[in-house]
């Protein structure tokens, strides 16, 4: 099932604004050296290893392009790649497999990428029973590109903007007085707006874990960039009363042990933002 952010309209209009920053008023190279008429096929080359990921929203581009060219995919998204393996075929007008050529290219590249570091991270917490979320550290009118990479690698997503559900980090909690001013106000909030959001709070250390706790009213609680140690004991505190989050600088050396503590998520800004793209080529055949 897509997540629900991946809407017909959410991927057209995600497309539209592509091909506009590349297009412009035309793909003059190739309406200059191409004739119109010219019918002609390429494949997507796989030059690395990793996870595919990227496949359907590139047939999305291509009909998006020129509805008349033919994808015969022959590897799907989430199948595990290695150089030389041929993803897709395309055929039809030269022209139009050209000018899709760029915007189908760097939005595979990327995915597979994100989506080959989310699955190997996902294969260091396996059996915890944590599961791996990503976070709002995205490219700027990329986010639904790159989120739904993550959920081909087998990680899920967390809140997707800001919109969807309610997160009192350090920030918010310090600028309101503290924990308990922060849940507070925003219960009132959510009330007097009519907003049925789930609450997540940021904590810093066990004082703050306590006042959470003491507060209540929330759906889950963060843990931030704390000891394995002091995450254990944070989590016997909850004792299941409330999810839990860990989060902060958690890396491939780390994550193993975090998971082990018993939280029930783990959230990791650098499957979205610190990652190496997989190396594709589109040819000519």
């Amino acid at each position: 099932m897509k997540p629900t952010y991946l809407t017909e309209n959410s991927i057209s209009e995600f497309i539209a604004r592509a091909l506009a920053e590349d297009v412009g008023d035309g793909d003059h190279s190739s309406l200059a050296a191409i004739p119109a008429d010219a019918q002609n096929q390429a494949r997507l080359l796989v030059k690395g290893e990793g996870i595919l990921a990227g496949v359907e929203l590139a047939g999305y581009i291509f009909r998006a392009v020129d509805p008349a060219l033919q994808l015969d995919v022959l590897l799907k998204d989430g199948t595990a790649i290695t150089y030389g393996d041929v993803a897709f075929t395309v055929k039809g007008k030269a022209q139009s497999i050209l000018t899709a050529e760029r915007l189908v290219l760097n939005c595979m590249q990327r995915m597979s990428g994100i989506a080959t570091y989310t699955h190997y991270l996902a294969s260091l917490i396996e059996g915890t029973g944590a599961k791996l979320l990503d976070t709002r550290k995205t490219t700027p009118n990329f986010r639904i590109i790159e989120k739904w990479a993550v959920v081909i690698g087998g990680g899920q997503n967390h809140r997707f903007g800001l919109y969807d559900m309610v997160m009192l980090k350090d920030n918010h909690v310090d600028y309101a007085g503290g924990i308990r001013e922060a849940i507070t106000a925003t219960q009132q909030y959510l009330q007097e707006k009519g907003k049925s959001l789930k609450i997540e709070v940021e904590t810093r250390n066990l004082q703050e874990v306590q006042e959470t706790l003491e507060t209540g009213g929330i759906d889950r609680i963060m843990l931030d960039n704390m000891s394995t140690d002091m995450m254990r004991e944070a989590v016997r505190m909850i004792g299941g009363k409330y999810e839990t989050e860990a989060s902060g600088g958690i890396t491939e050396e780390t994550i193993r042990a975090v998971a082990e503590c018993g939280v029930d998520f783990i959230s990791v800004g650098a499957l979205t933002h610190s990652n190496r793209s997989i190396d594709l080529s589109l040819k000519a055949f």
